[in-house]
């Protein structure tokens, strides 16, 4: 089992991932060109700044802290929402979409790699659980989006 140093690392790992896809999302809602994508990406980016204030809870009741409102590296390691800016410069909506659907990928990856190990996050599994399925839920909108627009 873990000690509570390792469960905060992991935890604010998640942080970084959620506030990387907050971030990406927000940079994406001002490039895209569809009104309803705009619309979409600035609500996905609202939910996964819930996501990371209910995961510096979750910290702080573990006896650490986390201030992380950029990101961090191990966000960048595990995703590729910084690749969102190659596909934004392209300003095709597409694209982006495309991309977003690499970054959402890695991001339920790492949750599945924290929550393989119930006992460690037992007191917190139903919140990582539900920040999990939420990001899978969006994955399957933004892949049936991405199937029509590339139809276009």
């Amino acid at each position: 089992m873990k000690d509570q140093n390792e469960i905060i690392a992991e935890l604010k790992g998640l942080v970084s991932i959620v506030n990387d896809g907050k971030e990406g999302y927000k940079e994406a809602a001002e490039k895209v060109k569809s009104m309803e994508l705009k619309a979409m990406f600035m609500e996905f980016s609202m939910e996964r700044s819930t996501y990371e204030d209910d995961l510096k809870s979750h910290i702080l009741q573990h006896g650490g802290q986390s201030s992380n409102e950029e990101g961090g590296f191990l966000g960048t390691l595990h995703r590729t929402w910084i690749d969102i800016k190659g596909a934004i410069s392209k300003s095709e909506d597409s694209a982006i979409l495309n991309t977003i659907i690499t970054g959402e990928k890695a991001a339920i990856a790492k949750y599945d790699e924290v929550l393989k190990d119930f006992e460690t996050h037992e007191d917190h599994y139903a919140l990582l659980m539900r920040q999990r399925e939420g990001i899978d839920n969006t994955l399957t909108k933004i892949e049936e989006l991405a199937m029509e627009y590339d139809e276009d």
